[in-house]
């Protein structure tokens, strides 16, 4: 009987801050910040109040990111995916705090304002899911290539069935983290694929790729640094 009690005060509790405007914490959210752009938890309700007025009303991820190579810092907040299929999509709003940017930087016309905070309105963001084994990889739609071959070329890579032309030098494909496909497309005879740096925020790696027959081979690499 206490602890039916205990739970009812609770509630009420949660109700009542909600109604005088305090917000309570969101559990179940996850946070991925980078180290020079922490929220404080009244920040991160403000950024949380911010993504349900503009139409996110489950929030699944919220996270800082660095604005390379500027020294300045951004805030986005995903809401929850939407799976059909191998289509994924949700919402995201990017969020910009004040004490982040360069001096005078302002909230556009439209924008919406709290505090320090701003944002325009939430987008859509769409993935494609890959497949190898038991593994699943979320992509940037692909462009101008189907899946399957997406998913050939993925399994090659992770499998390490490929060459490296004469213009690559097998040091700079150490850092590749091949966990992390970022995107795949298509241009003429080219295969890009994008991968992230096995160290955070090391940048990415863009890899041309020339497929004949089932011989793949790495033609050229560029490395975003930031």
């Amino acid at each position: 009987m206490m602890k039916g009690r205990i739970a009812v005060r609770v509630r009420r509790s949660a109700i009542a801050l909600t109604m005088i405007g305090v917000t309570v914490p969101s559990f179940g959210v996850e946070r991925d910040y980078v180290d020079r752009a922490r929220l404080t938890e009244s920040e991160e309700a403000l950024v949380l109040k911010m993504a349900r007025n503009r139409g996110i009303g489950e929030v699944a991820k919220i996270r800082t990111y660095n604005m390379f190579p500027t020294p300045f810092r951004g805030i986005a907040v995903h809401g929850l995916d939407k799976i059909e299929g191998r289509e994924v999509s949700h919402r995201v709003l990017s969020v910009s705090y004040r004490k982040w940017l360069e001096p005078g930087a302002k909230p556009g016309k439209d924008d919406l304002l709290m505090g320090d905070f701003w944002a325009g309105q939430a987008r859509v963001v769409k993935q494609t899911i890959l497949r190898h084994g038991k593994d699943e990889f979320r992509i940037a739609t692909p462009r101008g290539i189907s899946v399957e071959v997406c998913e050939s070329v993925l399994a090659h890579l992770l499998d390490g069935r490929y060459r490296l032309g004469p213009a690559v030098e097998e040091k700079m494909m150490g850092g590749v983290d091949w966990s992390k496909p970022l995107h795949f497309g298509k241009r003429k005879d080219l295969i890009s694929a994008g991968y992230g740096h096995k160290n955070k925020g090391s940048g990415f790696f863009d890899l041309q790729i020339k497929v004949v027959g089932k011989e793949l081979t790495i033609e050229q690499v560029f490395q975003a640094i930031p």
